[in-house]
């Protein structure tokens, strides 16, 4: 596993989080971001150093260096690292945590009705095959 850049963790079963994935793909030309589904042995092995104790498939972790973030707070990091216009989405840091994880927490539990389950992890493609960390 890479220490390099900050990594990404996703429920690699949700739609919406596979399209999430593959909207930071597009917005991160300089390849910063690595990424690992949560259910993944790489994705296990992160949450575990970095003691996050978030159910298996409930949240996306971001992992930078030796901190990790959870839901609202790991898209907002996110999104600031992508430059303009998603930057823009910094300052809602000021609203309360649990306000935010509250909203965050509503879309998780309707992403499967909403937006669909995959039976299996996505599978990316050539180009981007290098940033997903694998099991080994």
């Amino acid at each position: 596993m890479s220490d390099a850049g900050p990594v990404l963790l996703f429920d690699g079963h949700c739609n919406l989080c596979n399209g999430a994935i593959q909207f930071v793909i597009r917005h991160d030309p300089e390849g910063v971001f690595s990424f690992a589904p949560l259910q993944s042995g790489a994705g296990e092995r992160l949450r575990a150093r970095a003691d996050v104790t978030t159910d298996a498939d409930d949240s996306v972790v971001l992992i930078e260096g030796s901190d990790a973030y959870v839901k609202s707070a790991a898209v907002l990091r996110v999104a600031r690292r992508l430059g303009l216009p998603w930057s823009l989405a910094w300052p809602l840091r000021v609203v309360p945590r649990g306000l935010r994880d509250a909203v965050y927490d509503f879309v998780a539990a309707h992403r499967y009705q909403v937006f669909g389950r995959r039976e299996e992890c996505m599978v990316p493609s050539p180009d981007v095959s290098d940033r997903f960390l694998d099991e080994a």
